[in-house]
């Protein structure tokens, strides 16, 4: 895959297909292989591109602190390098409060917007929950250990109870973790830090929310936030789905996501929900 230099770092992309492009940036955990799917689904008819952020994936790693900010302009020097001039930014988690920045810093690159289990601020649960995820990986010092007590907070309890072997793959693939812990570390701290509330008024683009109602992590309350705050914003919420539901209900989630590209967002007006 193709590195792109942004300052002092290596920034590992891919790029497939052609047309209007689409940047997805993955979450605080995993890579760009977290798009996989979606990749798959959208190459035939958009310019689709992931990448590993600093800290995470082939990127590098460098044990040092973090701010979504820092995260942010990342992401425009690669849309820059790439020479997009304006582009469908899809965010996961951290990657949608990234891609938030993004869209108030420089508001020309971003055709619209879509938060998949994301936040503009952490609330007090959301908070405590990465907090303790954090503190297992420095206790323990192992991604296995931080895995098996992470899953519980990253799908609904049926799917927990029901789909027994993704569950243990899902373990496998958290457990199997390379990057550095500090990186991750690091990352955690700037999700607790990030905090755009106040400015989500500023976010002028079409806006599609995507919540899971069992959340613990970006829950109901912070998908309210945004809801309420981003004025030309449609919101839609996976229920009895947690963090995870783009993997919990998939063929919903590409509907949406495919309708939402493919001409939705033109639709969005103000306080749509």
């Amino acid at each position: 895959m193709p590195v792109a230099s942004i300052g002092r770092y290596e920034i590992n992309y891919r790029e497939e297909g052609e047309g209007v492009p689409v940047v997805m940036i993955h979450g605080l955990a995993g890579d760009l292989s977290a798009w996989t799917p979606q990749v798959a689904a959208l190459r035939d008819r958009f310019r689709v591109i992931t990448f590993d952020n600093r800290g995470a994936g082939k990127s590098t790693q460098i044990d040092e602190p973090v701010s979504t900010h820092d995260l942010a302009r990342d992401t425009i020097a690669l849309m820059e390098h790439l020479k997009i001039d304006s582009a469908h930014i899809v965010g996961r988690s951290m990657g949608g409060a990234i891609a938030q920045i993004v869209a108030l810093e420089q508001p020309a690159l971003v055709r619209s917007l879509v938060l998949c289990a994301s936040f503009a601020k952490l609330d007090p649960l959301g908070e405590r929950v990465l907090t303790n995820m954090r503190q297992v990986l420095e206790w323990r010092g192992d991604w296995g250990d931080h895995a098996r007590h992470s899953i519980a907070n990253f799908v609904g309890s049926d799917f927990f109870n029901r789909e027994r072997e993704q569950i243990a793959r899902i373990e496998a693939l958290i457990g199997g973790e390379t990057r550095l812990p500090a990186c991750y570390v690091r990352q955690n701290f700037a999700c607790l830090d990030h905090d755009t509330l106040t400015r989500l008024g500023e976010i002028s683009c079409p806006t599609l929310i995507m919540g899971g109602s069992q959340d613990p992590i970006c829950s109901p309350t912070a998908t309210g936030w945004m809801s309420d705050g981003i004025a030309r914003s449609r919101t839609v919420m996976f229920e009895g789905c947690s963090h995870f539901f783009l993997m919990e209900q998939p063929q919903m989630f590409m509907r949406e996501l495919s309708a939402w590209l493919d001409g939705g967002y033109k639709a969005v007006s103000d306080h749509v929900t």
